[in-house]
C-alpha cells in the first residue's frame, strides 16, 4: 500500500501536537505526526490537567487561548470517552502568596471560599467547577479523533527542521522541551514534575495549593484513582520517579486530606514541562516549507492547547505571522 504524501507534518505527539494535528486534519489537510514517543509516553501523559480558572484578564492576548480552551474542554466534558469531566474543588494559598491574577474573577463557576472551609495554614481560597482531564484517557481520545479525520502518528524523530521541510510544504513544530535541541532554542528548558497515583479513598473534589516555589500540595480525583502533586525542579532531565519525593508528595497531600495517607500507591508519573519566557507561536519559512512553531507552554499546555492549536492551524494555512510573543505563567503551573 502506498502512503499518501502529507500536506503537513506535525512534530510532537503530546497534547499540543495532537490538538494542532486535529485542527489541521479536520480542516481537510492530510496530516502526519512524527514523534519520538507515542502519546502515552509524552510529558502530557503526566499532566494534572485542570483547565482554568482563567488567569489572564480580558484584553490580554493570551486570554483568548485560555478562553477557547476552556470552552472546548467544557464541551468535551459532556461527551463519553474523552476522559474530561467537570469537577468541583478548591484553589487555596498560604499567607504571603501572591493574590490570584485578575482573570480569575472572569471564570464562570468561581466564587470565594468561606474562611471556615480553608485547610489549616491557608489564608484564602476559591471554589471552582472546572474541566479536569484524565490524561491517558484524553490522549487516547485525541489519537482516535486524529485518525478519524484521516491523520496518523508515526514514531519517526526528526533530525532537523530542514530535513522535515523537504517532506511536506507545511510543518508544525510542537516538540515541547525537544525544541531546545531541534530548533535549536536555548530559551527552552525542562522543569521536572512528578505525580503519585493512588487508589481513590472516596474523593470527588480536587484541591490545588497555589504552586509557588518548588513544592506544593494538590490532588485530582479521576474515578478510581487520584493524581497527587506536585513539584517543579528546573533544569532536571531525570525521568525516573524519586521514591523520597513521592513520599513527600503523599505526606503533603495527606495534611490536607487525611484519607490520602493510607491510600494505596498505584504508580508514578514524571514529565518535563517545556518552560520558556514566552510561548512561541509564530510562522517561520524553512527552505521551501512554511513552519508554525507552537511550543514553550510550561505548565499550561493543556489549559491553552485548543486556543493555541486553532490559532497555529489558522496561521499555518493563511501563512501570516503572529503578533508579539505572549508571556505564559512565569512559573510552571500545576494543572496542565
Amino acid at each position: 500500500m502506498v502512503e499518501t504524501v502529507p500536506d503537513v507534518i506535525v512534530l510532537g505527539a503530546g497534547v499540543i501536537g495532537l490538538t494542532t494535528g486535529i485542527c489541521l486534519a479536520e480542516a481537510g489537510l492530510r496530516v502526519l505526526i512524527r514523534t519520538e514517543a507515542l502519546p502515552p509516553r509524552t510529558t502530557s501523559a503526566a499532566a494534572a490537567a485542570l483547565v482554568g480558572p482563567l488567569s489572564y484578564p480580558p484584553g490580554n492576548p493570551a486570554s483568548a487561548w485560555e478562553r477557547v480552551s476552556l470552552v472546548e474542554f467544557t464541551a468535551l466534558a459532556e461527551l463519553p470517552g474523552t476522559g474530561v469531566r467537570m469537577r468541583r474543588g478548591m484553589l487555596a494559598a498560604r499567607p504571603g502568596s501572591p493574590q490570584p491574577p485578575p482573570g480569575f474573577e472572569h471564570t464562570a463557576g468561581v466564587r470565594p471560599a468561606d474562611p471556615a472551609d480553608l485547610p489549616p495554614g491557608f489564608e484564602y481560597g476559591i471554589w471552582a467547577t472546572l474541566p479536569l482531564a484524565d490524561m491517558p484517557v484524553y490522549l487516547a481520545y485525541l489519537t482516535d479523533r486524529l485518525a478519524a479525520a484521516g491523520g496518523r502518528v508515526d514514531v519517526a524523530p526528526a533530525g532537523s527542521l530542514d530535513e522535515v521541510a523537504q517532506d511536506a510544504p507545511l510543518m508544525a513544530n510542537c516538540t515541547g522541551v525537544g525544541a531546545r535541541d531541534l530548533v535549536p532554542d536555548p530559551e527552552v528548558h525542562p522543569v521536572r514534575g512528578q505525580h503519585v497515583i493512588v487508589e481513590n479513598p472516596g474523593l470527588d473534589e480536587f484541591f490545588l495549593e497555589a504552586p509557588i516555589g518548588s513544592a506544593w500540595a494538590s490532588y485530582f480525583p479521576h474515578g478510581e484513582h487520584v493524581v497527587l502533586g506536585g513539584i517543579a525542579t528546573p533544569d532536571d532531565w531525570n525521568l525516573a520517579a524519586d521514591p523520597a519525593i513521592a513520599r513527600e508528595i503523599q505526606n503533603r497531600c495527606a495534611e490536607i486530606e487525611p484519607r490520602l495517607r493510607s491510600a494505596r500507591v498505584l504508580g508514578h508519573r514524571v514529565g518535563l514541562r517545556p518552560a520558556r519566557p514566552t510561548v512561541r507561536l509564530e510562522i517561520e519559512e524553512i527552505g521551501s516549507a512554511r513552519c508554525v512553531h507552537n511550543y514553550g507552554h510550561g505548565g499550561v499546555g493543556v489549559s491553552m492547547s485548543w486556543g493555541c492549536a486553532r490559532e497555529a492551524a489558522a496561521m499555518l494555512v493563511a501563512g501570516t505571522a503572529s503578533g508579539p510573543r505572549t508571556p505564559v505563567h512565569p512559573s510552571p503551573v500545576e494543572p496542565g
